[in-house]
């Protein structure tokens, strides 16, 4: 195992150097809430986000900055797990050092390498020390009331996983709302992985099993499936950027894609009847982010 270096803002560096594989973990504004012994109702909830990112210099500071705006005031742990980007990622997520440390977030960089982004989420969630966990990609944004909407619905319900409507940004500039539902049919049709937080010990149940791009659906079927408490919000909680890695989708790779969705349904229980679903929903993806 490799030795993992903590550097905090403001204490000195012991100026050792470690070997390649070593983990670098930034850590900015480490803060305890200090909370004890009241009602779940009074308590500040501690939330972490989680954006992991490779090479995303071109976009990552829209995601920064969705963070900084959240209305919420409780505790925020803020988690930016890095592949070993090679361009000015890294260079971009030190600058918001001081202005995450100025609002209060707890905000930590973590370069080290992984094996895909699924790998990296499940990183993220080993070092998140919140009581929910939210993950937004690196080209995505939260709405401004989305930790304040989660934190409430939590507060009332104590849900186990959540999730809310999106607003779908298309290649073109166009837009959509793409709005959440929860019913006894499953599908992800009604599911918004980028507004999804999920109870941090669900996470000690559940991981994302690293086996290819619908391994976030696979983990919010396997949590559903279990009987877990599931909320869904009505209101625009994030913002999605259409063209990234799970909808720029060559027309040869559809099948593939059919094959992998309908193995997720197997996998968790489900008929051999969702292979229709499995085959609506990839073309019709495919088609809205050709034409859309």
């Amino acid at each position: 195992m490799g030795t993992e270096n903590v550097e905090r803002v403001g204490a000195s560096s012991d100026g050792s150097m470690g070997a390649e594989n070593v983990e670098r973990v930034e850590r900015v504004g480490a803060s305890s809430d200090g909370f004890i012994g009241a009602e779940r109702a009074e308590a500040p909830v501690r939330v972490s986000i989680i954006t992991v990112c490779l090479n995303a210099e071109a976009t990552i500071e829209r995601t920064f900055d969705s963070v900084l705006s959240q209305t919420y005031r409780g505790p925020v742990e803020y988690i930016v797990k890095d592949g070993g980007s090679s361009d000015g990622t890294l260079e971009k997520a030190r600058s918001y050092e001081d202005r995450f440390r100025e609002r209060g977030i707890d905000y930590r960089i973590v370069s080290s390498p992984d094996k895909g982004i699924y790998d990296a989420m499940n990183q993220g969630i080993d070092l998140a020390g919140g009581e929910l966990v939210g993950i937004i990609n690196a080209d995505d944004i939260y709405e401004e009331i989305c930790l304040e909407a989660v934190v409430n619905r939590y507060r009332e319900t104590d849900f186990d996983l959540c999730y809310g409507d999106i607003r779908m940004i298309l290649p073109s500039g166009n837009t959509f709302v793409k709005k959440a539902k929860l019913r006894r049919y499953t599908t992800s049709r009604d599911w918004n992985h980028p507004t999804q937080f999920v109870k941090r010990s669900i996470y000690d149940r559940f991981r994302y099993r690293c086996l290819n791009i619908s391994d976030d659906m696979d983990l919010y079927f396997a949590v559903k499936r279990s009987g877990a408490r599931i909320e869904v919000i009505n209101e625009v909680l994030a913002d999605f950027t259409m063209g990234g890695v799970s909808s720029d989708i060559p027309l040869k790779e559809i099948p593939e894609r059919i094959g992998r969705r309908y193995e997720v349904y197997r996998h968790n229980g489900y008929s051999r009847a969702y292979i229709f679903e499995c085959v609506a929903f990839e073309v019709i993806k495919y088609l809205g982010a050709k034409f859309g």
